[in-house]
């Protein structure tokens, strides 16, 4: 395993993940009854954005940098209230930065740490050696944080159905070999057969706009329950090399969360986007 996920902290990808996770995760806290978290591929879960990796690369200035901060411009106040929990967790990590500068950024386990409610429970999975290690770390003594360092595709298998029968499952894979779509179309269809009430997130990069076709098309004909697809486009896909956008397959997704997101993606994509064809899409690719 090559990918780390330190050089794109807060990237344009980061962003549309993040809010679509605060999102579903607020509609989690709407009942009392606890839930569970599980991050298939966690990363460590806070990243420096003023040195090292992520502040050679830079990448967070086109991501974060556009929503939040001294050179952000204001959001308008229907968008402003939906991003308001994700962007509360992103200005309490950067309280001590001076002048509104950003210098961190929290990952997916963190993000999920931050809006849990007392009683709810987060099971964080990373393969990465040296990334485990930071992520225990940052979760040391937790009591409601369970650290593990499987293969993703194990961990997804070995912790579904959870005992709460509530939860959110976030599924990002790092997308290095070729046949990810495919083992991730199989590994979902799989999860969903063990818990099939509960709500998954997963990540895509959109380089080909023809493959991620086909996935949905796998997505579609395998998935026993609702998918909404939420995407945002950098520009348009001429070059199949490059990542022009991501997107997030969301299964039984929150019954508000289709009109949240009808408000919030224009609005990403016009503030994230890079070039002549930056655009939202939001549609259901199964709906009973």
């Amino acid at each position: 395993m090559n990918y780390r996920h330190v050089y794109h902290a807060g990237n344009f990808a980061d962003v549309v993940k993040h809010v679509v996770l605060a999102l579903t995760i607020e509609h989690l806290k709407l009942k009392d009854t606890p839930f569970r978290i599980i991050d298939t591929h966690a990363g460590v879960g806070l990243y420096a954005l003023n040195h090292g990796p992520a502040e050679r690369t830079g990448e967070w200035r086109t991501g974060i940098g556009r929503l939040f901060g001294a050179e952000a411009a204001p959001l308008p106040a229907p968008v402003a209230d939906l991003l308001a929990p994700y962007l509360d967790l992103i200005a309490a990590e950067n309280a001590d930065a001076p002048d509104g500068q950003i210098t961190r950024y929290p990952g997916s386990p963190l993000i999920a740490r931050r809006l849990m409610r007392r009683g709810d429970q987060l099971v964080v999975n990373e393969l990465h050696a040296d990334d485990r290690v930071r992520l225990a770390e940052l979760f040391a003594r937790d009591g409601q944080v369970k650290v593990l360092g499987l293969d993703g595709w194990i961990a997804l298998k070995s912790l579904l159905p959870p005992k709460e029968r509530r939860g959110l499952i976030l599924i990002d894979p790092p997308f290095e070999e070729h046949n990810e779509l495919i083992r991730l179309t199989e590994a979902l269809k799989e999860a969903i057969r063990r818990f099939e009430t509960g709500t998954y997130v997963i990540w895509y990069p959109i380089k080909d706009e023809k493959i991620i076709a086909r996935f949905h098309r796998a997505i579609a004909e395998s998935c026993a329950r609702e998918c909404l697809i939420a995407e945002v486009m950098l520009r348009t896909a001429r070059h199949p090399e490059k990542l022009n956008g991501c997107g997030l397959v969301v299964v039984n997704p929150p019954w508000k969360l289709e009109a949240q997101l009808r408000v919030v993606l224009p609005h990403l994509a016009e503030r994230l986007g890079q070039g002549e064809g930056a655009q939202s899409r939001l549609e259901w690719l199964v709906r009973h």
